[in-house]
């Protein structure tokens, strides 16, 4: 039985390397701070080179056995240890919200709906096929199969710990694939947890393993380790750009999912009352920490007025508060303090330049906020390009709104950024919202909705926001090498 989890329980999170909870071979350690109370809430451990190896080398062999099993054992195996991590939600879920700041009741799913997530790979794994193909002569036979690339190394962030890594570990065990994970050292504990529930719930030993730790020195020395094939890695930009750089002499595989700066438009047939509860959502919910996330609104100026104030309406009405001490409120706290002060800039930077402030704008007030990393959701309108925030990814709870006349103007300056994650259409026009999906630069466009990750669909960053995709059946084949082989019969 494990122990409930809160702040007066200080969680010692553990290495884990060839399925055994092991401390670091330095022998240090780091702190975790509530994003809520800057209280300490853990501590993990900090790994070095030696444990780098010792963690790839044990993933290296445990590769021999594991990609040789069918796709229904490893279906089998993996079933069972999500079925272990489940019940620890949680546990796990308390861990991040701790850590995080998001909301328990946001935490937990999050968790179960990472296992939903690797359970739907487990099954895709029997569904990856070959293909026989005709030949030139009566006697050659030619067929096609698709073999696991080796150990993955995955790097993971700290806005979904446990989300993001399954994005990577679903379809990385399933190809038959292992893995060493390297989480946030901002939010090291519950993708941890996860990890070593999994190999509590029966995975060999070797198959996944953690590591955890602070500096580039870790990420390059396991990114660079010769027996890593593939990394996996959600990030900003720049350090997909140096990973990539990395990786290049090598020529590993990599999947990168990297930063967003998304659009939505607002055309003057929308239904507003749809469009305003779904902007709320994805601009506002766990701090708008999420590279999908709302950035820039652009609606038409006959509905702009009426828009702005019912998505205030919404916005005031959201609750903020610590997470962990009512798992039920709408927001807790921003993750870290840097990103708290990157939204002071960025809001800053709007009001001095001629932004308008609808709501927002500040911290809350009261004794409750004092010590966290809170902000309320803010709204802006007056948008113009030389803002900061029109450049680049603000990652906090901000909505700026910009009018336009035409939608020729409202698609150029939607498509004006580096990026290309996701963007927003709202409109009750077939023919608009066709045309403009078609027009806009992103890898994914969702249209009268703000759905954007969903385990049926592929999601692929274009320009500076990706390299390869994750989610969909699509995604197990990033993790697999294709080989066609040509025989002459005897």
């Amino acid at each position: 039985m494990h122990q409930a989890l809160n702040r007066k329980n200080l969680h010692e999170a553990q290495l884990l390397i060839g399925g055994s909870p092991c401390p670091s071979a330095t022998g240090e350690t780091r702190e975790v701070r509530s994003p809520a109370t800057g209280e300490v809430v853990g501590r993990f451990p900090q790994a070095g080179p030696g444990d780098v190896d010792r963690a790839v080398r044990a993933a290296h062999e445990a590769f021999r056995n594991w990609s040789q099993l069918t796709a229904y054992e490893r279906e089998a195996a993996i079933r069972k240890a999500t079925a272990c991590v489940r019940n620890r939600a949680q546990e796990i879920g308390t861990l991040m919200a701790l850590e995080q700041g998001k909301p328990l009741n946001q935490s937990r799913s999050e968790v179960t709906s990472s296992c939903d997530l690797v359970d739907f790979y487990a099954a895709e794994a029997a569904r990856v096929t070959g293909q026989v193909l005709p030949t030139e002569k009566q006697d050659y036979r030619s067929w096609v199969i698709h073999q696991p690339v080796g150990v993955v190394a995955m790097i993971t962030p700290w806005n979904y710990p446990v989300s993001l890594m399954s994005w990577k570990l679903g379809p990385a065990l399933a190809a038959g694939c292992t893995a060493v994970v390297k989480p946030s050292p901002a939010t090291p504990l519950s993708p941890a947890a996860f990890v070593h529930a999994l190999a509590e719930g029966g995975l060999p030993p070797g198959v996944v393993s953690v590591l955890t730790g602070e500096g580039t020195a870790l990420g390059e020395a396991l990114v660079s380790h010769p027996l890593v094939k593939k990394v996996a890695m959600t990030g900003s930009t720049a350090t997909g750009k140096e990973i990539m750089k990395r990786v290049g002499s090598s020529l590993k595989h990599i999947t990168l999912e990297l930063g967003g700066h998304c659009p939505a438009i607002v055309c003057e047939d929308a239904d507003l009352d749809l469009t305003a509860e779904a902007i709320a959502y994805k601009a506002f919910r766990n701090m708008g920490q999420s590279c999908s996330a709302v950035n820039r609104v652009y609606a038409h100026k006959s509905v702009h007025d009426t828009l702005v104030g019912k998505l205030a309406d919404r916005a005031k009405k959201l609750t903020i508060g610590d997470g962990v001490t009512d798992g039920s409120v709408d927001l807790g706290p921003m993750t870290t303090a840097a990103a708290l002060e990157k939204v002071k800039r960025h809001v800053e930077d709007a009001v001095k330049k001629g932004g308008r402030l609808v709501c927002g704008g500040g911290t809350p007030e009261g004794k409750a906020y004092a010590r966290g990393h809170y902000y309320l959701p803010t709204i802006l309108t007056g948008l113009t390009p030389d803002m900061l925030m029109a450049k680049e990814e603000t990652f906090g709870p901000v909505a700026p709104f910009a009018a336009f006349d035409e939608l020729d103007e409202a698609v150029r300056l939607a498509n004006d950024t580096p990026y290309g994650l996701v963007s927003f259409v709202f409109t009750r026009n077939l023919t608009t919202a066709w045309k403009l999906s078609e027009r806009l630069e992103a890898g994914t466009v969702c249209v009268n909705n703000v759905a954007v990750n969903t385990a049926y669909g592929p999601y692929q960053g274009w320009k500076d926001s990706g390299f390869g995709l994750e989610l969909s059946r699509e995604a197990i084949y990033e993790y697999l090498n294709v080989k066609h082989i040509k025989a002459r019969l005897p």
